[in-house]
């Protein structure tokens, strides 16, 4: 017999009460108190921010979707309280391996392009193959994004955060450091770069218990000249 997760989240947040209640939930990685509905939600309707068929995550090349080839990244904001910053987010699909930057003030279009290409300015060829997005505003310059970078950037279909799973759970990690309303203004590189390092440098069960810095450097072997 199996017990599901919804199941144990249920009996913690509806049976528990009082002292046990606060010390059970203390120990939950967001530290919630009552459990968010799973059912799917709707949504403003996005701008289309120039998006045509050829860069929807349809036109994704298929080798993306396996993870056998490393380079495909998927992104996305972090967002701190109202007003107080976010932090970007990008995530490798083969191996989960992570890349940070704050930006401290407003996720302007032009704030989003050129703090993306200075993450990825380091990285080779090989590991720049795309990135996926969802269809938030801070995208509206992809295309110069891509004619600058030379890295095309696919977005998911509306209201669809599942096609981007990899950087939707990377966030919730993330959330353990950076819990939601948490002013992320004076937020530094270097602080993004250690919380990056615990993640990169954590054995995981999806990867066989390698890290992702482990598989990455495997990937980049494989697929180097």
């Amino acid at each position: 017999m199996r017990v599901s997760h919804e199941t144990i989240y249920q009996c913690l947040f509806v049976q528990t009460k009082g002292e046990l209640k606060r010390e059970l939930t203390a120990h939950l990685r967001t530290a919630r108190n009552k459990r968010k509905p799973q059912a799917g939600k709707g949504g403003a309707k996005r701008a289309t921010l120039g998006i045509t068929e050829d860069i929807t995550i349809r036109s994704r090349p298929a080798e993306a979707d396996d993870r056998a080839v490393p380079g495909y990244w998927e992104g996305d904001l972090l967002m701190g309280g109202n007003g107080q910053g976010c932090v970007i987010t990008l995530v490798e699909r083969t191996s989960r391996y992570v890349l940070l930057a704050p930006i401290p003030g407003s996720h302007t279009a032009v704030t989003a392009r050129l703090t993306l290409a200075q993450m990825i300015a380091t990285l080779p060829s090989n590991l720049l193959r795309s990135i996926t997005w969802d269809r938030g505003s801070e995208m509206a310059q992809h295309a110069q994004f891509r004619v600058e970078t030379g890295v095309p950037i696919y977005f998911c279909d509306p209201r669809s955060p599942w096609q981007r799973g990899t950087n939707e759970n990377t966030n919730g990690l993330l959330r353990q450091y950076w819990p939601k309303g948490s002013d992320l203004r004076g937020l530094t590189q270097t602080e993004c770069d250690a919380i990056g390092l615990r993640l990169n440098t954590r054995p995981r069960k999806t990867l066989d218990w390698q890290t992702p810095a482990q598989v990455l450097d495997t990937g980049l072997v494989a697929t180097a000249g």
